[in-house]
This record gives structure tokens, sequence and C-alpha cells, in this order.
């Protein structure tokens, strides 16, 4: 075995090694340390938007042409991004108690059909539908501490939003604006990592500012989409 096709395998291994972040974050989610549980939902996105850069740099579909490098992805991702953060939003009582099992059901199977399809991701670098970000929204529903209908309300209409054909951008990889949203995404990051460091009284205004990248983030992404449907 060549020294490239060894390193193609290590950028699988990375990838893989997604799993066992979730895992580790499961124990951490039934021991109620959701602390530990929110910094390793943040480490599997390290791990996920690094892998695909590597991959390429490593040319990986090229050399191992017989391993399905975005199966193995998607796997990984829908347990970091949908049933980890499904299972917090469960386990630390943020959904109404008599309807929690039946409201995190939405987004679970939403998302197992938003992954299944084939323009999940199109040509042009977007997402189709609502994309998976269930662990963003597992840890502002965890911070803001809103009343439970309200989070039951957002989790049925995201759940609804994967199935609407919306394009939202890929942050890495979008042909508009790019340096701007990664810039952007930078520095939201850095704060989304303070605030779980500070958890579970994170300053209040750090909180509502950290509010502004998601909101650019989605109104981007309907503008671009306006802007598509408008010249057709």
């Amino acid at each position: 075995m060549t020294a490239r096709r060894i390193l193609a395998w290590l950028v699988h291994f990375y990838t893989a090694l997604g799993a066992v972040i979730a895992f580790i974050a499961i124990l951490y989610i039934e021991e109620l340390r959701f602390r530990e549980a929110f910094f390793l939902m943040t480490l599997a996105v390290v791990v996920d938007a690094s892998d695909g850069t590597l991959a390429r740099a490593a040319r990986v579909k090229e050399l191992l042409p017989a391993f399905d490098g975005d199966r193995l992805e998607d796997i990984i991702d829908y347990f970091n991004f949908v049933f980890v953060p499904c299972l917090l939003l469960f386990r630390a009582n943020l959904l109404p108690p008599q309807d929690a099992v039946w409201l995190v059901a939405f987004p679970l199977v939403a998302s197992a059909y938003g992954f299944c399809q084939k323009e999940a991701k199109t040509a042009d670098h977007y997402f189709l539908g609502f994309p998976s970000y269930w662990n963003i929204v597992a840890l502002y529903l965890y911070i803001l501490g809103a009343p439970l209908w309200v989070n039951a309300f957002l989790l049925l209409i995201l759940s609804i939003l994967v199935f609407v054909p919306i394009r939202y951008i890929y942050p890495s990889r979008s042909p508009y604006l790019r340096a701007l949203t990664n810039s952007l995404g930078t520095l939201w990051g850095v704060a989304i990592v303070t605030m779980i460091y500070l958890l579970p009284e994170p300053p209040r205004p750090l909180v509502y500012m950290s509010l502004f990248f998601p909101a650019y983030y989605v109104s981007l992404s309907f503008w671009l989409e306006l802007r598509r449907v408008m010249s057709h």
C-alpha cells in the first residue's frame, strides 16, 4: 500500500472518529452532563468542517474508489447533528414531558428523509431544505430557557422546513460572500465555545449577540433563494 493510499485511509479514519464523539456525547447526556455533551457536539462540527478539505487534498475518491466516504459522512452527521441533539432535548427536559417522545420523532424522521435525498446538497453547493443544525437548535433552546411550548413549536416548524425545497448556503463552499460568511462564522464559533464554557449561565448579552450569525445565515439564504426564483 502506497503512502498516498495510507493517507487517504487516515482521512476516512478521521471522519469515522465522529462516531466515537457521538457515543461519548450520549454517555454524557445520560449522566446529565450537558456542558460536556455540547463541547463534544462542537468537536464534531470541527471534524465535519475539516474532513472534506482533507479528503479533497488527499484525493480519497481517486485513490479509494471502492469506499463511499460520502455515505460514511452522512452516517456520522446523522448521529452527531440529529440523534445526539434530539436525545439532549429529551433528557434536558426542554420539551413538554407528555409530548416529548413524539416531538423528537419529528426531527429524527425528517432529517432521515433529508439525508437520503440525492439533492440534499446541490451541485452548486447549497443545502436543499433545512439543514440538520439540530445541535445549534438544542444549544440555544438550552441556554435561552424559553417556555416548553415555544421549543415544541420551533421543533415542529424546523422539521417541516426540511421538506420545503428552499436552498440554504453551504458556508465553506458558497460562491456568494464566502469570505464574509466564514469570517462571521469564525467569530460566532468563538462565541459558541465561550457560551458553552460558561454554562449553565453564559452572559445574556453574549448570547443575544451570538444570534446575529444565525440571523445573517438565514437572511442570506432566503435572499439568494428569492433572487434565484425571481430570475426564472
